[in-house]
């Protein structure tokens, strides 16, 4: 019989996975996450070399090198 590996709720109330999020996908320009998900709630400015900015949301965090999007993290609920 195969072993079972269970992983308990870390303390996480989340009532959606991060897979269900609509959010922007990795090489979208500014300009067309701005388009398709309206402007942001705040924007972080710039840090580092190249240039990180984020922009958030309500459900997520969208970041940028340079106008293009490397990473997008959900929010915990």
């Amino acid at each position: 019989m195969a072993d079972v590996l269970t992983i308990p709720n870390l303390g996480g109330n989340s009532t959606r996975p991060a897979e269900d999020v609509v959010r922007p996908q990795r090489g979208m320009t500014m300009e067309e996450v701005s388009a398709q998900f309206g402007n942001p709630q705040q924007i972080k400015p710039p840090v580092g070399d190249p240039p990180i900015t984020r922009w958030v949301y309500e459900k997520f965090t969208v970041h940028f090198e340079q106008n293009y999007v490397i990473h997008t993290v959900v929010h915990r609920q």
